[in-house]
């Protein structure tokens, strides 16, 4: 059975081309990808992201049970303070990628999950939750919406009651929204467009509400296909493409969400894998030569050596040009090396850049 969200109605009303994602029918455009693109890095767009996952650690060993699942030192969060980290597997791989959030210090956390692995990361964290902290899955009934882009917090600011304006980026506060109480407002966002997301309980018509009030605002709806090119421009990693059980958060570029300091989840096969080198590595190219570069593409040497796979690809609206991320050989990582994505049985040159591209 798929799922809808408490937006599926509007979508469809809005004309939106639906197709199922992670086990919910989701919206991929409305008005086409590079349109809904330009609109998020110019102006203001609103995603419905209510497919994630949701889950509260409360208690007083709330903390201690986060710090021995993820990979980042969430002991440094204090309320109102969130942090992007990652759940790695007994072997070194990554479980999940997740946002943690600081409600109340050393008291009580909500974890952000991926919608297509809320199950999995439930079942994981509850294995090592030994010391009887309580843990509530609220995922079913918290809206999530990321209205996002230089004028998102300008064009939302007239309906809260806190300050958004000057909100850091990784903080969050607690306030009303067009009426609705206890939504929580956090400078996060998977587009590099700035904007914030909020998350709230679907109760007394308050999805309605909210989403009608930002259409009355000319919010822009934006569907799950510009939000794949605009987090693919920022080099943001998207699970099941770029990171999954199989990689670990040292290839994936993620060393700087991998603190050393604290006890963790495969700590000892990341500090033994940092020590001796990682052997490849996951990086941004853009295509010198004209094609477009998709998931799984074989990545070549000049010589037709296989060296790497494409993990995402796509013509980036912002630049008008072919990027894609793909983990190569570590001796093809550096900037300015020279590859060669297989399309077609023909190698199409590229070049590893820089991130982000855009």
């Amino acid at each position: 059975m798929v799922k809808n969200t408490p937006f599926t109605d509007k979508h469809i009303a809005l004309g939106a081309k639906m197709a199922p994602f992670a086990g919910y029918n989701m919206p991929i455009s409305y008005t086409g990808i590079n349109d809904e693109h330009a609109a998020v890095r110019t102006n203001v767009g609103v995603f419905d992201v209510s497919h994630m996952g949701e889950f509260i650690l409360k208690g007083d060993k709330a903390l201690d049970l986060i710090q021995r699942v993820t990979s980042n030192d969430a002991s440094k969060l204090t309320d109102g303070k969130a942090q992007y980290s990652c759940l790695p597997n007994t072997e070194g791989g990554i479980v999940d990628d997740l946002i943690v959030y600081c409600l109340e210090e050393n008291k009580s956390y909500m974890l952000v999950v991926n919608a297509s692995n809320i199950e999995k990361d439930w079942n994981w964290i509850a294995s090592f939750n030994t010391e009887g902290v309580e843990m509530l899955n609220i995922s079913d009934k918290t809206c999530l919406l990321a209205i996002q882009g230089p004028n998102a917090c300008k064009v939302l600011q007239p309906l809260t009651d806190v300050d958004i304006m000057n909100l850091k980026y990784y903080t969050f506060v607690r306030g009303n929204i067009a009426g609705i109480g206890n939504v929580i407002i956090s400078a996060t966002g998977y587009t590099g467009s700035g904007g914030v997301e909020i998350y709230f309980e679907d109760s007394n018509n308050a999805a309605n509400i909210i989403w009608d009030k930002l259409m009355e605002l000319n919010v822009k709806p934006i569907g799950l296909g510009a939000r794949d090119t605009l987090r693919l421009e920022m080099g943001y990693c998207l699970y099941g493409n770029d990171i999954d059980d199989t990689t670990s958060p040292l290839e994936g570029g993620l060393g700087w969400i991998t603190k050393f300091t604290k006890d963790f989840t495969a700590k000892a096969i990341l500090e033994q894998q940092k020590a001796a080198g990682i052997t490849r590595k996951l990086v941004g190219f853009e295509m010198i030569e004209r094609g477009i570069p998709r998931h799984d593409y074989l990545l070549k040497d000049a010589a037709g050596n296989t060296i790497g796979k494409v993990t995402s690809g796509t013509q980036s609206p912002s630049l008008n040009k072919a990027v894609g991320l793909g983990y190569v050989s570590t001796q093809f990582s550096a900037i300015d090396s020279d590859i060669f994505v297989e399309i077609r049985n023909n190698l199409v040159k590229a070049k590893v850049v820089k991130l982000p591209f855009a």
